[in-house]
């Protein structure tokens, strides 16, 4: 994996297959589905007359540019994206993108996280972006290492007790 692509030295757009389908099953839901139905009712609601205050025609010109915004942002991400499927990687011994990996900290607490693209990225569900400093302190590691992170709160030290990858 390069660590900068050719536009402006930004990180590649890394995505695993399964945060493409859920970014395409979302752009596919709004674009067919919401979208054609929140158009249906402004033309609806433009038909009965004032417009200014119709709180159909308002609310739903205010939505739709919400979606459209979020269509838009939607595909230049899936455009830009490139697919790497963890099941894939080889050298499964060493923390890489798409690994999950578990973790103990100096106090003896357990972490499990799995390294993701920054679009797929939910940290409460333990799936942190690549580039994230814990995630970048780890990229190489294998079982057994310590890595220290340097968080806002000061350094933390953490030593990785596990590493899986998707079959």
């Amino acid at each position: 994996m390069a660590d900068a692509d050719e536009e402006g030295g930004r990180p590649p757009r890394f995505i695993t297959p399964a945060g493409f389908k859920r970014l395409r099953a979302e752009y596919d839901q709004l674009f067919g589905t919401e979208r054609p139905r929140l158009v249906e009712t402004i033309s609806w609601a433009a038909g009965i007359g004032d417009r200014s205050e119709n709180g159909d025609y308002i609310y739903g010109r205010k939505r739709l540019r919400e979606i459209d915004r979020r269509i838009s942002h939607l595909a230049r991400v899936m455009k830009q994206a490139k697919q790497v499927d963890p099941s894939a990687q080889v050298e499964r011994d060493r923390v890489r993108f798409g690994a999950t990996v578990e973790l103990v900290d100096e106090q003896g607490e357990r972490r499990v996280l799995t390294l993701v693209g920054e679009d797929e990225a939910d940290v409460s569900a333990g799936r942190i972006n690549w580039t994230a400093p814990i995630a970048r302190a780890l990229i190489g590691a294998q079982v057994g290492d310590e890595r220290v992170v340097r968080l806002p709160a000061g350094e933390k030290s953490y030593e990785v007790m596990a590493i899986s990858y998707p079959d």
